[in-house]
């Protein structure tokens, strides 16, 4: 056991004496510093420094300007019930024993923007739509709203409450508003109230095809900041605090929040809230002109020969309008309005939406590789430059709003005359006759109906067959025939 014990002392002092003696022939150079990390490190630094010298330095300025923003935001964003009754018709019972016919009640929600300290709230067209009563809530208080005005072609809507010295949310602007810029939603997703999420603009001038109107606006604001149902009609608003845009869709295949959520840019949101307050309705101004996206697939279809693909295509003339009268023909290409250069129809439709009729606009456009610019003056959908407001027709008998059709659509359906279902009621004739909103009335048998109250005049009087003419609401031409007792 002691030779044992004697061997391993006398292998690991022999193993030690050895390793020393190799450190003293061999010396190990020690490391260099890490003077390529270091300086990569010092370069790097110094060009972030550069590249954020515009921006606020640090999480806690960025926070700050998050919590400063959602304390400004959230006193200005309202919740919007919807109260909605339908009388279905009555039964064989009802009408035996004296009823009226069933009566259900509908509740949905969404989310309003104060616009200004006496009561004006913006929202969403379809947070209003079909709606019988409407209150808003603030805080603790219930409001009682009357609806002003809507514009179902921007998806918009103004309400007023009987309220003064309301905290109304400061205008910011959506031209100036960068991809990439931080923004907060503020709104009343699943009936939570004052909740806000954080993003980005994620892209500007977006179409989504989602807006059912004959001329729709479709210039959306893209974030991934979190928009969930509830929260339309709601506040997107940049780290100062102001209003950039209005909540309104999300692009989801589960109905809820999937990282796109889009909002009306605050600059159209201004024309048309200005105009429904002053005018009661939108007062749209128009070009006689459609035009559609250009790209390269569109570039080779149609065989244009273009040394740079840019622009919008001009699909469409209507008689008698600017576009036509300024020379402006289907196949040339916009460039330009107001010498802001046009990329998308969105953009296009964005840019007309700033103005009013009676506006001049610069248009530049190449035709046939001529590069040409000119003054447009802008029309009203009568086609000319004044006020106008809507009329609408009720009538109990039809159980409908009537409304004319106006001149722009005339043209661009290519009818003289015609009478368009504006809404349906349960029960009413034109229901019966299953008849849809949005269809276009041109005639009744032999007779022309360029007016609401013949329409109601011809139905009152008809009986046995009766073959109605019109246009669908997508724009195809047919005929209805009905039998009337």
């Amino acid at each position: 056991m002691k030779k044992i014990l004697l061997l391993v002392i006398l292998s690991a002092s022999t193993g030690y004496l050895g390793g020393y003696i190799f450190q003293l022939q061999h010396p190990q150079k020690q490391p260099e510093s890490p003077s390529y990390i270091a300086n990569n490190s010092e370069v790097a630094d110094t060009n972030f420094a550069n590249l954020t010298s515009d921006y606020p330095s640090g999480d806690d300025t960025v926070n700050d300007d998050f919590v400063r923003a959602s304390q400004i935001s959230t006193q200005s964003v309202v919740y919007i019930k919807n109260i909605s009754e339908k009388v279905y018709r009555m039964s064989f019972m009802d009408m035996f024993f004296g009823g009226t016919g069933q009566t259900t009640q509908t509740i949905s929600s969404g989310s309003g923007v104060i616009y200004s300290s006496d009561g004006y709230i913006i929202t969403n067209n379809h947070v209003v739509a079909d709606a019988d009563k409407l209150e808003v809530i603030l805080g603790k208080n219930t409001y009682q709203a009357k609806l002003i005005g809507t514009d179902p072609s921007s998806d918009l809507a103004v309400l007023k409450i009987d309220a003064k010295n309301l905290p109304s949310l400061p205008l910011g602007s959506s031209h100036d508003l960068k991809v990439g810029e931080w923004v907060l939603a503020v709104g009343n997703p699943f009936n939570l109230t004052s909740t806000v999420t954080g993003g980005i603009v994620s892209a500007k001038a977006r179409a989504l095809n989602i807006v059912k109107d004959k001329f729709p606006i479709e210039s959306f604001i893209q974030t991934d900041a979190a928009i969930n149902p509830g929260n339309s009609g709601g506040a997107l608003v940049n780290r100062n605090g102001q209003l950039v845009g209005i909540n309104t869709a999300i692009l989801s295949r589960t109905g809820s929040y999937a990282g796109y959520g889009f909002a009306v840019p605050v600059d159209i949101v201004k024309k048309v809230v200005e105009d429904i307050i002053r005018y009661g309705e939108v007062q749209k101004a128009f070009v006689g002109a459609e035009v559609s996206d250009l790209n390269d697939e569109v570039v080779h279809k149609l065989s244009l020969h273009l040394d740079k693909v840019e622009g919008v295509l001009v699909t469409n003339i209507q008689n008698g309008w600017a576009a036509e009268k300024s020379g402006i023909k289907e196949g040339d290409i916009i460039l330009s309005i107001d010498h802001q250069p046009i990329s998308s129809k969105a953009e296009f439709d964005e840019m007309l939406s700033y103005h009013s009729p009676g506006d001049q606009i610069d248009v530049t456009w190449k035709h046939e590789g001529t590069i040409k610019e000119k003054k447009l003056l802008l029309s009203n959908r009568e086609g000319s430059t004044e006020v106008i407001r809507t009329k609408i027709y009720t009538s109990e008998y039809l159980g409908a709003e009537l409304e004319m059709v106006p001149k722009v659509e005339r043209d661009l359906l290519k009818i003289d005359n015609g009478v368009k279902i504006k809404k349906l009621y349960a029960g009413g004739l034109l229901s019966r006759l299953d008849l849809e909103e949005g269809f276009i009335i041109t005639a009744i048998n032999q007779y022309k109906i360029d007016d609401p109250q013949k329409l109601a005049n011809v139905l009152s009087r008809a009986s046995g067959r009766v073959r109605v003419v019109g246009v669908t609401k997508d724009g195809v031409k047919g005929y209805y025939t009905l039998y009337l007792r």
